[in-house]
């Protein structure tokens, strides 16, 4: 069960997590990332991953039996100017879980394409948008103002050639 619209007021899967989540098959995240909201929530996330034999090094906590990482990084959360409102909740087999929707993952991985040069973060924004419905001319418009028409393009292109495979 998926429901959509939930407001910002809970734990959240960001970034490479949520990659994970919309496109297991395409990209493997080594860390979670986590918005959380209150400072309660976040005291007690560090306190459990303390009893859990994680150490904070700098904004991530690191575990020397893991090469996983869990960071926090501060809400509000935004992809490039654009904050992000609103999040995905999922249930699944008894799980509950809020993840930023689909279409913020991909602006999430374009962003990073977009502003660092990375190319496999091009990879997961187009593996993103092959799993589920996104609105690419709302993606084409945030990559405009975002200064990245071109950047978009090749986005786009991938998308359409890897979509008639």
């Amino acid at each position: 069960m998926h429901s959509a619209g939930s407001h910002w007021d809970d734990r959240c899967p960001t970034g490479g997590s949520a990659v994970t989540y919309y496109a297991p098959a395409a990209y493997q995240s080594r860390d979670a990332d986590f918005v959380l909201v209150s400072v309660a929530d976040k005291l007690a996330a560090g306190a459990a991953l303390h009893s859990l034999g994680y150490r904070q090094v700098g904004g991530t906590y690191q575990h020397d039996e893991s090469s996983f990482t869990v960071e926090f990084p501060p809400g509000p959360l935004a992809v490039g100017q654009d904050l992000l409102k609103t999040y995905d909740t999922v249930h699944r087999d008894g799980e509950l879980l809020h993840v930023i929707r689909r279409a913020h993952s991909v602006r999430d991985r374009l962003a990073s394409f977009y502003f660092f040069a990375d190319r496999s973060a091009l990879d997961a924004a187009v593996a993103v948008a092959l799993s589920g419905s996104v609105d690419l001319s709302k993606i084409e418009a945030w990559s405009s103002a975002e200064g990245e028409r071109s950047g978009y393009e090749e986005f786009r292109l991938r998308f359409v050639s890897e979509g008639k495979r």
